[in-house]
C-alpha cells in the first residue's frame, strides 16, 4: 500500500470521530517564520519520558516507532492531544473509544480536574489522561478555558519525544509529511511539528497576550497568526454550526477525506434508531472497511426506470423516481436548521436545496446496515429508514421504487487514491425488493449526467 493511501488510512479512522468526542469546557511579535516551517520533514514519535510522569496520571505503556526515509506513514507514527473536561468525559468517552486502539494509537487526554470515582479504574479502553496545568494564578483570572486548551499543545509537546530526520511525503504537495493532530473547539487543526515547537517556545508570552480571548480557536489561531503563518483551510474539517438532523448534508458530502464533525452533541444522532454513542460505532464500521471512500458520494442511472442513484458510501443511499443531474445531487438537501435564528434566510458555507414534497424531487432514503469484507470487495446494505409517502413520480412513467428496502453496493476493497475524483456504478440487478448497485472506475470521457 502506498503512502497517500496510508495518510488517508490514519487520518479517517483516527480522526473521523477524533472530534466528535472532542471535550471543551464550553514583548512584540515574533519575526516571520524561519525556513524549517515549510521543510519536508518525518518524526519519530517515543514514549513520553519517565520524567513527565506524575502521580495524577495513569499509565500506558506506548511503543516506539521510527519511520525510515521513505517509509510508510502508519498509525504509530501520530500522536493525537486531546484536551478534555472531566464532567463531559462521562458521556463522551464512547467517541473516542470507538476509534482508540489500546496499545497502538499514541496520545494523551488532558483533562481539567482528576477524574470522579465513577470513572475508576481508568478504562483501558480510553487514552491514558493528565490533568492540565492551573493557569488561574498566572492569568489572574478563574475561567481558563481557552487558554488550557491552547496550553494543551505545550503540555502534549513536552512529554512526548520527537526528533526530525530526513525525507518527505507526497512529493512538494505537502510541506509538512508528519503532523500532531490537534483537534479542540473549532473543527479541528493539523499543525506540522516545526510549527507547534516554535509555537511552544513562545506559550507563555501567547497565553499572557490573549488571556481576554473568550474562545480557545481564537487564541490558538492568534498565536499562529502571531508567528507569521497562515492556515490553509482543509475541507475534511466540519464545524458543523448547524442544528437538527445534518443527513443531508452527510448524504452529499465533499470529495475530500472525512476528518472530523464538530458540535456532534448538539445535533440529532446521525443514524435512525440509534443514540449518538451507537451511532458513532456504526459509522466506524465502515470506516474501518474503507476509510477512503468513506461518505464519497458516488451517482448512477437506472435508465430502465428513470431513476438516479446517489450513495455515500458507508452511509446513506437515495434513489430518486427521475433522472437527476450530478450538478443538482451534488448540493447537500437542507434537512438542518442554521445554528443561530437570523431574519433572513439561513446562510451555510455551501450550496444546498430544499427537501421537496414534489415525488419526482423527493428521495427514498436508506441507511446503513451492515458492512461486510470479502476477498476483493467490500459489500454494504442500506435499508429503507422509512416510508416515503408520496405517489410515484408521474413524469418517468409512475416507475415507482416503494418497494425497494434494501440496497446491495459492491465496490473494490482497493483503496482509492485520487478521491477528488468520483467512482461510477451501475445498478446490476432489482431482484425482488433489493436493488444491486457495483461501483467502478469511470471509463475515459464517461458522462454521468
Amino acid at each position: 500500500m502506498d503512502i497517500p493511501t496510508r495518510i488517508c488510512k490514519t487520518l479517517l479512522i483516527s480522526s473521523v470521530v477524533l472530534y466528535l468526542a472532542f471535550i471543551s469546557l464550553s514583548n512584540r511579535y515574533p519575526n516571520c517564520p524561519p525556513a524549517h516551517f515549510f521543510t519536508p520533514t518525518f518524526l519519530k514519535i517515543s514514549s513520553p519520558s519517565p520524567s513527565s510522569s506524575s502521580p495524577t496520571s495513569n499509565t500506558t505503556r506506548q511503543s516506539t516507532s521510527s519511520p525510515g526515509a521513505h517509509s510508510p506513514t502508519l498509525l504509530s507514527h501520530l500522536a493525537f492531544g486531546i484536551i478534555g473536561s472531566e464532567d463531559a468525559w462521562h458521556h463522551r468517552r464512547s467517541y473516542i473509544e470507538s476509534w482508540w486502539r489500546p496499545n497502538a494509537t499514541h496520545g494523551l487526554l488532558f483533562l481539567d480536574q482528576p477524574p470522579s470515582e465513577n470513572l475508576l479504574p481508568w478504562s483501558p479502553e480510553s487514552p491514558p489522561y493528565r490533568i492540565s496545568r492551573d493557569l488561574s494564578a498566572f492569568l489572574n483570572k478563574s475561567d481558563v478555558t481557552p487558554q488550557r486548551i491552547a496550553n494543551g499543545i505545550a503540555e502534549f509537546s513536552g512529554r512526548w519525544t520527537m526528533r526530525i530526520c530526513g525525507g518527505w511525503l507526497w512529493g512538494t504537495t505537502i510541506r509538512s509529511s508528519f503532523w500532531i493532530i490537534w483537534l479542540r473547539c473549532c473543527s479541528g487543526f493539523i499543525l506540522s511539528y516545526p510549527l507547534a515547537k516554535d509555537l511552544v517556545r513562545d506559550m507563555d508570552n501567547c497565553l499572557m497576550r490573549y488571556s481576554h480571548v473568550v474562545a480557545a480557536d481564537q487564541t490558538t489561531m492568534s498565536c499562529v497568526a502571531d508567528m507569521g503563518v497562515n492556515l490553509t483551510p482543509l475541507e475534511g474539517f466540519h464545524q458543523i454550526d448547524l442544528r437538527g438532523d445534518i443527513s443531508g448534508l452527510l448524504s452529499s458530502h465533499p470529495k475530500v477525506p472525512l476528518l472530523s464533525l464538530h458540535h456532534f452533541d448538539m445535533v440529532e444522532p446521525i443514524f435512525p434508531n440509534m443514540n449518538r454513542s451507537q451511532s458513532t460505532l456504526h459509522l466506524m464500521r465502515a470506516a474501518k472497511a474503507d476509510q477512503s471512500r468513506m461518505l464519497q458520494q458516488t451517482i448512477c442511472h437506472y435508465r430502465r426506470r428513470n431513476w438516479s442513484f446517489s450513495i455515500a458510501w458507508g452511509y446513506s443511499a437515495h434513489i430518486y423516481e427521475r433522472i437527476m443531474p450530478r450538478s443538482l445531487l451534488q448540493y447537500p438537501i437542507e434537512t438542518f436548521q442554521a445554528w443561530l435564528p437570523a431574519p433572513g434566510p439561513p446562510f451555510y458555507m455551501f450550496n444546498t436545496r430544499l427537501p421537496s414534497t414534489d415525488p419526482c424531487e423527493a428521495p427514498h432514503v436508506f441507511f446503513l446496515d451492515t458492512v461486510k469484507r470479502k476477498a476483493d470487495d467490500i459489500v454494504t446494505v442500506y435499508r429503507r429508514a422509512w416510508p416515503r409517502g408520496m405517489p410515484p413520480c408521474f413524469f418517468t412513467g409512475n416507475h415507482s421504487a416503494d418497494y425497494i428496502h434494501k440496497i446491495r453496493v459492491t465496490s473494490p476493497a482497493k483503496k482509492r487514491l485520487e478521491i477528488h475524483r468520483s467512482e461510477c456504478c451501475d445498478i446490476v440487478g432489482i431482484t425482488g425488493n433489493k436493488a444491486d448497485v457495483k461501483f467502478r472506475e469511470c471509463m475515459s470521457q464517461e458522462i454521468m449526467a
